[in-house]
């Protein structure tokens, strides 16, 4: 973003790594507190009762933490790997920050343990979580359907409405970036699906976390009033 509001197009090697670290440490640990999410909505639907203590503050923070410690990890490995090539003859990042695709296509050695390494490390987080996301949705639905109140299903529905969307959104984003040979194939399409998850889809959480809210709905009903009336 500082980046764009000042069109500095500059940056140093150190710089650019230290980029593509807390890049990937982000990314990576959005997919796994979005699976924490995902088992949060699980447990308050299918096992109701036990929902103070199977997640408590204790648990919760463990699994933050833990969310960051592999999102390090997977961090700090895509950061080596690419950093221990070779990058001779032109110094131009064709992406608008340090990313693995752009970096690897400036390399002049082989790439292709590098390749494996980020297909390979971004298809079992991918995988893994979206699995794991989508079993305790199996689970939700089937709860909810057993629910013999229309209210109760609706609820129950609002409730997850927000994270299935912003799921939807950054895995649909991050899965063709990372997890597609064609993000080294079409470097032009990576930018335009980049954008979307490194500024569009951050933007859009709060507004989509916050629909569920009544003050909000109240406001944006207004505000789309307002818009109409002026026309």
């Amino acid at each position: 973003m500082v980046s764009f509001l000042t069109e500095t197009k500059v940056i140093s090697y150190r710089g650019c790594a230290t980029q593509l670290f807390f890049f990937g440490l982000f990314v990576s640990t959005e997919t796994f507190i979005l699976t924490a999410m995902a088992y949060d909505r699980y447990t308050a639907i299918c096992d109701p009762l036990l929902y103070p203590t199977t997640m408590s503050m204790s648990v919760c923070i463990q699994l933050v933490i833990g969310s960051y410690l592999c999102g390090s990890v997977n961090a700090m490995v895509q950061t080596s790997f690419t950093f221990t090539l070779r990058f001779c003859g032109s110094n131009e990042i064709d992406h608008f920050f340090c990313d693995v695709p752009p970096l690897l296509t400036l390399s002049c050695t082989d790439t292709y343990i590098n390749q494996m390494v980020m297909f390979a490390l971004s298809g079992i987080i991918i995988v893994s979580t979206a699995l794991i996301i989508l079993v305790s949705y199996v689970y939700i639905i089937s709860a909810v359907l057993q629910t013999h109140s229309a209210e109760g299903r609706h609820k129950t529905f609002s409730t997850c409405t927000s994270h299935i969307v912003a799921v939807s959104l950054f895995y649909g984003t991050v899965s063709f970036m990372y997890a597609e040979p064609s993000s080294l194939s079409f470097p032009d399409q990576s930018k335009v699906v980049s954008v979307f998850y490194t500024l569009v889809i951050p933007m859009l959480n709060p507004f989509i976390y916050s629909l569920r809210n009544k003050d909000v709905k109240e406001a944006l009903r207004r505000t789309i009033g307002c818009i109409m009336v002026l026309k």
